[in-house]
């Protein structure tokens, strides 16, 4: 099978690999889609924590954003999954420590992650091998593009609900990425006002034309009590900003990660009886998301500016942006295009 590989930093092949062999308990899909995510970027550039800390080595094969059908089963396994259009967790925990046994299998010291880390080869190919235990099927309301928007998707509905809105509930989304825009839709679609904070005018003007009618640059946020912060960015200073602008009693929500360390003064945290949650993996919350997009609460399909090739997936990395791309902020990936 083909695969995109990871060789070093800024260094990649497109490989001809053996085809994957499920194992006891593991199935072998066929991939369908992929989306191209930030963490692969910082794999590509050797920013990403991992490398440094010894969770993940070059040569690598990344995607964990993914959806396919399922090609082959493994011992234990039940036949009756061939077929099936799935996706899958990236998080997979031991099933043994007291973490897994919580519930918490994402946050497990000894997790592997699909394509990210623990040498558990990624999607970006035209087959991947996984775990039984991590699929999630998908009703033919998904087709492939929204299936690959599930594990993003799951991120945010996660982000969203640690906001805790009520209905009329005023809540601010600080990055209108491909995770701000999906909290923000899931926000919207729990009945809150939603209010979007950008940097450029094409990713502001590109959250108007998703239906959002509060959408400001940086300095322009205006001075409204904002019941909840969620901040989905890179930006390092932008934690101790949500801080600043959520009323008192309020909640922060922190997904997005600096590529240094964010600081938040604890005085104005406890002065003003701020709730703060951090949210990393979207396991809780995949199967939500799948109904979400099944029953048309949230579509989150004008994210997706184009679909490219194996071939294509290093120019994408490399910041590259395809001549048709539309524009929305995620790109996908078909393994089996030529």
């Amino acid at each position: 099978m083909r695969a995109f590989v990871l060789t070093a930093p800024g260094a990649y092949e497109v490989q001809e690999l053996p085809a994957p062999v499920a194992g006891p308990g593991e199935v072998v899909v066929d991939v369908e889609r992929v989306g191209v995510c930030g963490t692969d970027v910082e794999f590509f550039t050797g920013e990403m924590a991992y490398l440094h800390q010894g969770h993940s080595v070059y040569p690598m094969r990344p995607g964990h954003e993914w959806a396919g059908r399922v090609a082959a089963v493994g011992e234990g396994v039940d036949r009756g999954r061939l077929g099936r259009r799935v996706m899958g967790d990236t998080m997979l925990g031991c099933g043994s420590c007291r973490r897994c046994l919580r519930g918490h299998q994402h946050v497990c010291e000894r997790r592997q992650e699909v394509g990210i880390r623990g040498a558990r080869a990624g999607a970006l190919a035209e087959q991947l091998a996984v775990p039984a235990s991590s699929l999630h099927t998908l009703p033919e309301s998904v087709d492939a593009v929204l299936g690959a928007l599930v594990e993003p998707g799951g991120n945010a509905l996660r982000a969203a609900r640690a906001a805790a809105p009520q209905p009329g509930d005023r809540v601010l989304v600080l990055g209108p990425g491909t995770i701000g825009l999906l909290v923000a839709m899931f926000l919207r679609a729990a009945g809150a006002e939603v209010h979007l904070m950008g940097c450029t005018e094409n990713s502001l003007a590109f959250a108007r034309g998703l239906g959002f009618d509060h959408v400001w640059a940086e300095e322009s946020v205006p001075d409204l009590p904002f019941d909840a912060v969620v901040d989905a960015s890179n930006a390092a200073h932008l934690p101790g900003r949500a801080l600043e602008l959520v009323e008192p009693g309020g909640r922060i929500v922190c997904i997005g990660l600096a590529g240094e360390p964010s600081r938040i003064d604890t005085r104005t945290l406890a002065l003003k009886d701020v709730t703060a949650v951090g949210v990393l993996s979207a396991s809780p919350g995949l199967d939500a998301t799948i109904r979400a997009y099944a029953t048309g609460s949230v579509d989150p399909r004008p994210l997706v500016a184009a679909t490219v090739s194996l071939d294509e997936v290093g120019p994408v990395l490399a910041g590259e942006r395809p001549p048709d791309a539309g524009p929305g902020p995620k790109i996908h990936v078909d393994p089996r295009r030529a």
